[in-house]
């Protein structure tokens, strides 16, 4: 690399926080000081770092010598690797006989700031880890520690070089498939291919041959990705001991949960269901008329559940789980992300360059269920946008599990009705404010250029989202707005959603008035207000309670 290629590669790497990184460290020189590093311990680095970009899904880790690990501070070293001895031998030398197996780490010395600085590029490890003087290391958080002791990460290294998704099941056939999922399908496959010249012979394909065309089996092989997406549920224990499996878990006040397993090709449909999507009403202070959405939008979560089936890491035996929560959807699955980060998915210029599972995202492209260009994040965003609601964020991801949040519910009213009532914002300035209201940090130039449009006030890090703004265009807060008849409006509330869906729980009512309700209320008070609104509606006549007292289920009169 060119000088001016390692600046760039270097001012990358400072972005990092490289104690949350697996594949990056920085240390201050080569000495017996607690913030620098021995020449033993370059060599368990080498090993640490290329393990753990396997881990981390990056093609190479980084060793720097010359900066502070906690302040980033450009200091410099006086370690020279290429003059340097270990005994009699040459430390380069040295080192790549120490570490097996032989991979080709390279090593830089450049300057910066008027600094000395050594870079290491290390290639992660694949199909075996990496060892130093026959030693396994990993870094965890910020600690060097011992490989051997993370069992799921060693598979996942020694898995590197495989497609799970693309193996063979000797004994599987044909028969190990569901009917219905054929020909579900084929009709999918279908709607995919209207264009191509074959289209007109799909139909009198037989299943062998129409299978093996859309990248499901391979030369009439049953794989892994047939039995996952189209196998009879009682053909799941071929996949064994992988879990084709996504459990629905209700975490409210009610508490309830279902497995669904193959063919998950059909299956997705039963757990979207599952979920509870009701109307949610908006109230824009310079309309008339409310604006009603439905909490989810059903394409994204179908985006959303067919993204985990065709990225998780089926090697590491673990499910696939959709927590429905009071105010978001929360979708979680094993293996990291894979390519890249969420972040620069959010625009829908990045195009994934590998997948975790090829020969499974083929197949799911082939039938309509994922796209191979980067839009579904930008999808997400785009239709979350749509209906107002806080963004989809990864933010509980990490190098094991990605954890998409899918929101239902309002967080900051502001928010919501500057979406409403400027529609023109940029997508970049709609993420910057949801960061905002998520109490997420954004940078100095973000905050800057936020408050020169007067969309946030506050003092950093303590941002929120504009009421000025509101005011400006005629707007106030909700709760002022109608102070004079908030209790007829909270019981007109429960009235017309009672009419539109038969009956309410007392979940249900929760839901529709806990973030109408004003926000120096804490949780109790907030409880005790719904409370006494039911009572009153009980007591006038207008409802009563057709369930119980620990279920109640309300009703008109």
């Amino acid at each position: 690399m060119q000088e001016k290629d390692l600046h760039s590669l270097l001012e990358e790497l400072l972005q990092q926080n490289s104690g949350e990184q697996a594949w990056l460290e920085f240390k201050s020189n080569v000495a017996s000081q607690k913030a620098s590093i021995t020449i033993e311990g370059i060599g368990e680095y080498i090993s640490a770092l290329a393990n753990g970009a396997t881990i981390s899904n990056q093609d190479f880790g980084y060793l720097i010598l010359g900066v502070e690990d906690i302040t980033k501070n450009i200091i410099g070293t006086n370690f020279r690797p290429f003059v340097q001895k270990v005994g009699n031998q040459d430390f380069e030398l040295w080192l790549r006989l120490m570490v097996s197996p032989k991979i080709s780490f390279e090593i830089f010395e450049f300057e910066y700031q008027n600094q000395h600085l050594v870079l290491f590029r290390i290639p992660a490890a694949k199909g075996e880890p990496v060892s130093f003087q026959k030693k396994f290391f990993i870094r965890i958080n910020s600690q060097k520690t011992d490989l051997l002791n993370y069992p799921a990460y060693v598979r996942q290294v020694y898995n590197s070089l495989e497609d799970w998704s693309a193996k063979t099941i000797p004994n599987a056939s044909i028969a190990d498939l569901d009917e219905m999922a054929l020909a579900v399908a084929r009709a999918k496959f279908k709607e995919k291919n209207t264009q191509e010249a074959f289209y007109s012979e799909i139909d009198n394909w037989d299943t062998s041959v129409f299978l093996d065309k859309a990248k499901i089996t391979i030369h009439g092989k049953i794989t892994n990705t047939a039995i996952l997406l189209l196998g009879k549920p009682e053909s799941v224990h071929l996949l064994s001991p992988s879990i084709a499996e996504i459990t629905w878990k209700l975490d409210t006040e009610e508490k309830a949960y279902e497995h669904f397993g193959t063919p998950l090709l059909l299956n997705t449909t039963k757990v979207l269901q599952k979920i509870r999507n009701y109307q949610y009403k908006f109230f824009p202070n310079n309309e008339l008329l409310s604006v009603t959405v439905n909490k989810y939008e059903t394409r994204v979560i179908l985006e959303a559940m067919h993204n985990a089936i065709a990225h998780q890491d089926y090697t590491l035996n673990a499910r696939i789980i959709v927590t429905e929560k009071t105010d978001k959807l929360v979708f979680s699955n094993i293996g990291g992300f894979y390519s890249g980060t969420p972040e620069e998915y959010f625009f829908g210029e990045k195009t994934p360059d590998r997948y975790r599972n090829p020969w499974l995202v083929k197949a799911m492209v082939n039938l309509g269920m994922i796209d191979t260009m980067g839009y579904g994040i930008y999808t997400m965003l785009k239709e979350q946008r749509k209906r107002f609601f806080p963004l989809p964020d990864y933010h509980h991801s990490d190098s094991r599990n990605v954890v998409l949040e899918i929101y239902g519910h309002e967080i900051d009213t502001n928010y919501s009705k500057l979406l409403m009532e400027h529609k023109d914002l940029s997508l970049e300035t709609v993420i910057l404010l949801d960061r905002v209201q998520k109490k997420l940090p954004i940078t100095k130039e973000a905050s800057d250029s936020l408050r020169k449009q007067k969309l946030i006030e506050g003092r950093t890090p303590n941002y929120f989202v504009s009421a000025s703004i509101a005011q400006a265009t005629g707007q106030k807060a909700i709760y002022s707005k109608n102070k004079a008849f908030e209790k007829s409006y909270y019981l007109d509330l429960i009235i017309k959603s009672i009419t539109e869906h038969g009956f309410l729980e007392r979940s249900d009512v929760d839901e529709l008035l806990w973030n109408k309700l004003p926000e120096w209320m804490d949780e109790k008070q907030k409880k005790i207000k719904i409370t006494n609104l039911l009572a009153e509606l009980r007591s006038i006549g207008k409802i009563r309670n057709e369930g119980s007292d620990t279920k109640p289920k309300w009703v008109l009169l």
